[in-house]
């Protein structure tokens, strides 16, 4: 047994045990569950119906800790519902759309009463009989509406509940725990230090702005019946990662995971040093049983999407009630579901238009970079190129003729590559055909990664542009992590160092994301999110008229124009089967309307590139033998 899980045990193993006399438990043993099995279903189910509890236990029948008697943990929130909670929601999901994912997307809005606490399956209804009776006994003095104040800082956006509030939701908070601990046996912890309902925590500091401009939107008196809610998670599980499977999986080997589109897969990151590229190993939610699974069948999923609520007290002038939630709702637990009260003009009232500074015109020429050497020679290229004293010679007409100079080991290549030379023919003669169009390129932007810059530095040499036009180079436009094969961000060269090798960068251009931000294996969401942000932080940086050209890589021709066209998303298993036709240097071309306030995806200036393969020819395997 795993020390964490001896732990577990120790928790629950000196406690008095008492049997529950429930309708829904008598009925699961009239059907043969075991006692302590039946009462786990329950517990796992939020103690809601029969049917939920028996088809939790027929999907837990292979799960090996099926027997063991580890507590859920249970945490009481208040939480907004009606027009509030659509007003927050909206805000949750142009947070994220705008500045990427926070801490605070992981959980529902809400405000923390009781903090997270273990308790007896046997003893949970004695929670739900506490909660009833507390909150019947605050109802008169509840307050019709809570007054919340905005606070902000670099790392924290929320509101405060003022005082005189704040003093009647911390008796309510000492009543329950008090009440709980007594009856069940428990310690249940009540929340005394500021009452707050998070926003944004844990933000990039360049972000805040946006953020505070979002949450100024948001009119903290709205309409709200505020609702004390009872969630429980599994203890086991608080410091894995979730994922989402996003297709189903059929296990080929009998130490693979069997997975149906939807499952939440636990893993925990600190057991996936010894797994094999592309995959990781993760216990499922839904039956229990633990194997390997390909991590590209599955994206990150919120915290709180495994949690179960298992009952409400509802507050509100009218009147109180205590109800047995559903499990779903038409409100997901993350914040981010349709709201049917949320009307046009709350979602318009979030959304920051994109400045329109200049009079004339603009575009915007998204490119990827030409062909890679990698893609030529593989994976081992480098080795292909070194002496036996660890120096560089050019094995193939195709390799680059030199180098650039780095301060750091020449290994690094490897997982930052350079152009072919004939990429760097392509670029270069994408660059000439824009000129004969007489396309004017006013500013370009590249991803730190090598190959895009060279595609730049290349194409503004065709374009004869080299020494008037700088390379801003944004990490913020660099590819989808999750698809770099070592899973770690690669040791770019730096701005100090592509000058040093007579590339032609902006060494006083500051980028929007800097390179520290970009996270490995990140989401497809929060790649989407990544890419909207960084291109609209572009083309607020260039109002003049002109084309703005962006190199970067095959993902960046959908995940940079498509929002700004105002096209939805698509799906992460149609984003990658788009990813694979794109070729080298191909292009998306956008326009300004400006009279319209829109952009319009229009034909590029120039034809698209295309060759043919040409195979490594060995003229004495060919030629002499027979």
């Amino acid at each position: 047994m795993a020390v964490a899980e001896t732990q577990l045990y120790a928790k629950v193993s000196n406690k008095h045990r008492s049997r529950s006399t429930s309708a829904l438990l008598e009925s699961l043993l009239a059907k043969g569950f075991p006692a302590h099995t039946a009462q786990k279903a329950l517990v796992a189910t939020g103690q809601k119906t029969i049917e939920d509890a028996a088809k939790w236990l027929h999907s837990h029948c292979n799960d090996p800790s099926l027997d063991d008697p580890i507590p859920q943990e249970y945490a009481l929130y208040l939480c907004p519902t009606g027009r509030l909670l659509g007003r927050l929601q909206e805000f949750w999901k142009e947070s994220k759309r705008q500045c990427g994912k926070n801490r605070a997307h992981e959980v529902f809005p809400h405000i923390t009463l009781c903090d997270f606490f273990t308790c007896e399956d046997q003893k949970v209804e004695l929670l739900y009989d506490t909660l009833k009776r507390v909150g019947d006994s605050f109802s008169h003095c509840f307050p019709p509406s809570i007054s919340l104040t905005l606070h902000a800082s670099p790392s924290y956006l929320g509101f405060f509940i003022d005082d005189t509030h704040a003093n009647v939701l911390k008796d309510f908070a000492l009543a329950f725990s008090s009440e709980a601990s007594a009856l069940a046996d428990c310690h249940v912890k009540p929340c005394l230090k500021q009452f707050h309902l998070t926003l944004a925590h844990k933000f990039y500091p360049h972000h805040q702005k946006t953020l505070e401009q979002l949450a100024k939107c948001i009119n903290p008196g709205e309409p709200c019946q505020w609702v004390a809610a009872l969630y429980s998670r599994d203890m086991r599980f608080v410091h894995y990662q979730r994922l989402r499977a996003l297709f189903q999986y059929k296990p080929q080997n009998i130490d693979e995971l069997m997975i149906n589109a939807g499952d939440f897969i636990y893993v925990d990151p600190t057991h996936q040093c010894d797994v094999s590229e592309g995959w990781v190993v993760g216990t499922s939610h839904r039956t229990g049983c633990r194997g390997f699974l390909p991590e590209n069948y599955t994206e990150k999923a919120h915290e709180s999407d495994t949690w179960v609520k298992h009952r409400e007290y509802v507050f509100g002038t009218a009147s109180r009630s205590f109800t047995q939630t559903e499990r779903e709702s038409n409100v997901k637990l993350n914040g981010e579901a349709h709201n049917p009260s949320m009307s046009r003009s709350g979602t318009n009232a979030l959304s920051i238009q994109l400045p329109q500074n200049g009079p004339l015109r603009r575009a915007v020429l998204v490119m990827r970079h030409g062909e890679r050497v990698d893609q030529v020679f593989g994976k081992s290229w480098l080795q292909q190129c070194l002496t036996a004293d660890g120096k560089y010679y050019r094995a193939d007409l195709n390799f680059p003729s030199a180098l650039p100079k780095r301060k750091d080991s020449m290994k690094q290549f490897e997982n930052d590559p350079p152009l072919s030379c004939c990429g760097i023919f392509q670029s270069r003669l994408i660059g000439e055909a824009l000129l004969d169009q007489e396309v004017m390129v006013s500013y370009v932007y590249s991803s730190p990664a090598l190959r895009c810059v060279q595609t730049a530095q290349h194409v503004l040499q065709g374009l004869k542009l080299n020494q008037k036009v700088k390379i801003r180079v944004e990490p913020g436009l660099f590819e989808w992590t999750k698809w770099e094969a070592s899973k770690v961000i690669p040791n770019f060269m730096t701005v100090a160092e592509l000058a040093e090798a007579s590339y032609n960068i902006d060494t006083s251009y500051r980028g929007n994301f800097p390179l520290s931000s970009l996270m490995p294996s990140e989401s497809y969401e929060d790649y989407l999110s990544r890419s909207s942000v960084v291109m609209k932080q572009i083309i607020t940086a260039c109002p003049s008229k002109g084309i703005i050209l962006i190199v970067g890589h095959g993902s960046s021709l959908a995940s940079f124009t498509r929002p700004l066209v105002g096209l939805p998303s698509r799906d992460s298993s149609d984003f990658a089967q788009m990813v694979r036709k794109i070729p080298s240097l191909g292009m998306c071309y956008c326009e300004e309307l400006k009279e319209e306030n829109k952009w319009q995806m229009v034909n590029p200036p120039v034809k698209t590139l295309t060759h043919g393969a040409n195979a490594a020819f060995n003229w004495r395997n060919t030629i002499l033998e027979d």
